[in-house]
C-alpha cells in the first residue's frame, strides 16, 4: 500500500493534541476537563451549535453538553 503523503501541519496539531493526552495519561474525562478550564480561563466566547432533532440525550456525556450549552438537553428517563 503506497504510503500517504504527511502535511506538516497535520503533523504538528496531532503531536500536540498527542503531548496534551500523554498529560492526562491519556483519560479522556480528564482531557475534557482541562479543555472546559482552559475555554473558562481564556477570556474568550465560545458558542455551542444548535442541537440538531434527533432522539433525546441518553448518557451523562450527552446531558452535560446540554448543560453547558444552554440546558437544552434533558433525560429520556
Amino acid at each position: 500500500m503506497p504510503k500517504r503523503p504527511t502535511d506538516p501541519i497535520v503533523d504538528e496539531i496531532r503531536a500536540v493534541r498527542d503531548a496534551h493526552a500523554a498529560r492526562f495519561n491519556y483519560d479522556i474525562d480528564a482531557i475534557f476537563r482541562d479543555i472546559q478550564a482552559m475555554e473558562k480561563t481564556s477570556g474568550r466566547k465560545f458558542v455551542c451549535p444548535r442541537p440538531r432533532r434527533g432522539p433525546p440525550p441518553d448518557n451523562d456525556r450527552d446531558l452535560e453538553r446540554g448543560k453547558r450549552c444552554g440546558g437544552a438537553a434533558k433525560s429520556s428517563t
